[in-house]
């Protein structure tokens, strides 16, 4: 565990590892390895990463730890990622509609995992104090590397 420089004590990242179920078009479901993951260096972000962990392979798809939550209760986003919530005929599962310009996938995730990685998420950094994990330095470094 690491200090924050605004006192917040900050820990290694929230991996939840599970299997989706991912359908294409017509195609059946396939089902895939994934994990969420979530650290307080990016504190408005959460990752899916789909395929093997870790594997060259795997696509990554980062998105607002917001619509996550609030695609459990509520269809909610726009563009590229849309979370659907349980439905009575997906009862325990959390829909994420990833869209390309290629085309479009739905990712079945259990709704219990999800819930049980935003609590994880939500105690290491409450909604609402993301700002004080930020460190704006480095952001502006980043930002400015190579315009001299």
């Amino acid at each position: 565990m690491r200090q924050h420089r605004a006192g917040v004590a900050d820990e290694g990242p929230i991996v939840c590892t599970t299997t989706v179920l991912v359908t294409v078009a017509d195609d059946p479901p396939v089902p895939l390895p994934a994990e969420l993951r979530y650290t307080a260096t990016d504190p408005y972000a959460v990752c899916l990463s789909l395929g093997a962990p870790s594997s060259p392979a795997a696509v990554d798809w980062v998105f607002a730890r917001s619509l996550l939550a609030r695609g459990l209760r509520r269809p909610a986003g726009a563009g590229d990622v849309v979370v659907i919530p349980r439905h009575r005929c997906h009862p325990d599962a959390v829909r994420i509609l990833l869209r390309t310009r290629h085309g479009a996938a739905v990712v079945k995730i259990a709704s219990g995992a999800v819930t049980a990685f935003l609590h994880r998420a939500d105690a290491l950094v409450p909604p609402g104090t993301e700002h004080r994990h930020l460190d704006l330095d480095h952001i502006v470094h980043r930002l400015t590397a190579g315009s001299e």
